[in-house]
């Protein structure tokens, strides 16, 4: 019909097409929604992952049953996820203080920083999760996924390597050149065929200081860790008694260890995050090991809700403090341990008096 505009075939077929999701976009969409790093690798077999075999055999997850429970599967994402080809991997800042801040003051506990603001898993999961309900409206077809933040079967530092997030250091963390190692890392495992970025280049060169300042030599060579020996460990993964020759390199600290990174030249001029998430809540950076003795069972509770420090429990934590009092020089802090404080049923439970039996031991011996 005269004046009937009508399209050419050609023009039918490019005008029907249905843009597939890319990496770039999911890169992008990344970013939006808060996650500092975003990087694609392949779900393949690579040679860093056959080594955890090796790292369980000597020995070195301790306590933690559940790593060798699920070592085949953490052996390759592909047995988290079938016919996944595609592990998204971010990296999520939480470095909140600049360096000269980070000294805490005399008779203050020391927290690891990740601990000092909300849980991480509750905040980067929901924005996995959005990440992912996004992933699935845009992409042009369907695909199976499933989304972890240091929950699940995935040796995640080995696919953040590859992902091209940075390189797995000396101390065992991932390291980003630009911005250092402060992060939470997550990842997206999928069947989506998404374009990978280049990897990670290993730029820790000749430096040794993580491996030299760590106090209980866990750092048992370049990028191996006996977890047994980790100030981290020893402050929230054993339920029971820390090994007494291992309460003196505790010092102060009560949840977790920064030493490694602390002294990471990589970090000397990390960026900080203004995500509210990640600000200190009250109470939780540098508090004072008498404050924190000092609290009832319930306050203790109600100052952990809400933050990964959950993890060691009341009476794991009072435990710690215990032994950081023990190693204190602070006759103030010595003398707490036996004062009479109610509501603490926590102090009263056998595991816990040994560590204070301990600490007590320690003031008599150094007056």
């Amino acid at each position: 019909m005269e004046g009937l505009w009508t399209a050419s075939p050609s023009c039918v077929l490019r005008c029907s097409v249905i843009p597939v999701l890319t990496s770039s976009a999911i890169k992008a969409r990344a970013h939006a929604s808060g996650f500092d790093l975003c990087g694609v690798a392949p779900a393949a077999d690579f040679p860093e992952l056959s080594f955890l075999h090796e790292w369980i055999a000597r020995g070195y997850a301790g306590e933690m049953a559940y790593i060798p429970r699920s070592a085949d599967r953490r052996a390759d994402v592909r047995h988290v996820v079938p016919g996944a080809q595609s592990v998204i991997v971010m990296g999520t800042l939480y470095n909140t203080v600049p360096p000269y801040e980070a000294e805490p003051a005399p008779g203050a506990a020391v927290i690891s920083r990740y601990a000092w603001g909300d849980d991480y898993h509750d905040v980067i999961k929901a924005r996995l999760d959005s990440l992912l309900a996004w992933m699935r409206a845009e992409s042009s077809e369907p695909f199976d996924a499933n989304a972890y933040v240091d929950t699940g079967p995935v040796q995640e530092r080995v696919y953040a390597q590859y992902g091209g997030l940075g390189w797995i250091g000396k101390n065992t963390c991932l390291i980003n050149p630009e911005m250092g190692s402060w992060f939470f890392l997550s990842e997206i495992i999928c069947t989506l065929p998404l374009e990978p970025d280049t990897p990670g280049l290993d730029q820790c060169g000749a430096c040794m200081r993580c491996l030299d300042a760590c106090p209980t030599g866990a750092l048992v060579g370049p990028g191996v860790l006996d977890a047994t020996r980790c100030l981290s460990y020893l402050t929230i993964e054993i339920k029971g008694a820390i090994p007494v020759a291992l309460r003196a390199p505790l010092e102060a600290h009560v949840y977790g260890c920064d030493i490694c990174q602390e002294v990471c030249p990589y970090n000397d001029a990390a960026p900080q995050s203004l995500d509210r998430a990640w600000q200190p809540r009250a109470g939780l950076k540098a508090p004072s090991l008498i404050d924190l003795w000092r609290q009832s069972d319930a306050e203790l509770r109600k100052r952990l809700k809400g933050s990964a420090m959950t993890r060691a429990k009341v009476t794991g934590l009072r435990r710690n403090v215990a032994v950081a009092i023990g190693n204190s020089a602070d006759p103030a802090a010595r003398a707490a341990l036996d004062e009479s404080i109610p509501d603490r049923p926590s102090a009263e439970e056998g595991m816990v008096q040994e560590h204070i039996a301990w600490a007590i031991r320690q003031g008599q011996e150094s007056a």
